[in-house]
């Protein structure tokens, strides 16, 4: 025998009480007859007593069953309750959201957005993990992750946002004294700062228009694991780097770094929000997904360059 209780048998049994028949419980609970009568029967074997004495007009509590029928009534009305609240959680958006976003993406990008986010939702909190390592979405049990790069994981439900281009940059002090690469394979004699979490290790791939291609694997006294810190050797014009959009976006446009290379384009990218699953989601990661759609589908950065760039290199769908 189960050392679980038999809590079918008992919510069955108590909704046999309350109707005072089979029948009425078995339309009650959208079970057939015959499956309410077994789980009766189940239960009164398992206790080793009768419950209902039982005659062709009339179904009756035995004393035993009397004594049964209040708790198993409880119970059920306290599972009924536990189930509404749940299934009204899943339904309102409410409660905690575990987010991962890149560190620098998210400072930039993620948090400015959060306090319009709070004002439509404030029965909603969010624990942003903002971090440029791979998590384990699933294992580490994040509610939603927003990933810039392709996805290997096809058990994860995921949503492209929009694109992000990676950027070849360098102040104009760097290149007024080490001169302007005008192919990829010249950055082999120039500082090139390297991303630790690149997949694939940390090699450039350049296409160009003609489809000639030539990898290059960056090499300069400094390597992160996270692109802000690249920014101070850039700026100070003591190496190239390459950024993705959303960072260089800035710089470009006042003129601290310029974009070389522009005649070849490194591998794009997308911006995704993804999900464990899109059966379960609940309705707090159902709106978060929604909020972060409307403002990061056409963002900001995107918009002066526009579509002017819009010489997409291959772009990896999920």
């Amino acid at each position: 025998m189960s050392k679980l209780p038999d809590f079918e048998g008992l919510a069955l049994f108590a909704k046999v009480a309350e109707e005072r028949s089979f029948a009425g419980a078995a339309r009650a609970t959208g079970l057939s007859v015959a499956t309410v009568s077994r789980a009766v029967s189940r239960l009164e074997e398992r206790l080793g007593a009768r419950l209902f004495n039982r005659t062709s007009r009339r179904l009756a509590l035995t004393d035993f069953g009397h004594s049964l029928a209040e708790r198993a009534t409880r119970l059920y009305d306290e599972a009924e309750a536990a189930e509404n609240a749940v299934r009204e959680m899943s339904s309102r958006p409410r409660g905690l959201i575990r987010l991962a976003v890149p560190m620098s993406f998210g400072l930039r990008w993620v948090a400015p957005l959060l306090p319009d986010f709070f004002r439509l939702y404030p029965d909603i909190s969010i624990d942003l993990h903002l971090s440029d390592a791979a998590v384990d979405l699933v294992g580490d049990g994040f509610d939603a992750a927003l990933r810039i790069a392709v996805l290997p994981d096809s058990s994860l439900v995921a949503r492209r946002l929009c694109p992000i281009a990676p950027v070849v940059l360098a102040a104009p002090s760097y290149l007024a004294r080490h001169g302007h690469p005008r192919h990829p394979r010249e950055l082999n004699g120039h500082h090139c700062l390297g991303y630790a979490y690149r997949r694939r290790q940390d090699i450039w791939r350049f296409t160009n228009g003609a489809g000639e291609e030539e990898s290059v694997t960056p090499s300069g006294p400094l390597r992160v694991t996270n692109a802000d810190a690249l920014l101070p050797m850039l700026l100070e014009g003591l190496a190239i780097a390459e950024l993705p959009e959303f960072m260089a976006a800035e710089p470009l446009a006042d003129g601290r770094v310029t974009a070389i290379l522009t005649d070849w384009s490194l591998p794009k990218g997308g911006l995704y929000f993804i999900t464990p699953s899109a059966r379960t989601r609940p309705a707090k990661v159902g709106v978060l997904a929604d909020f972060l759609i409307e403002r990061l589908s056409e963002p900001a950065w995107r918009r002066p360059a526009e579509k002017a760039a819009e010489q997409d290199g291959p772009t990896t769908e999920v």
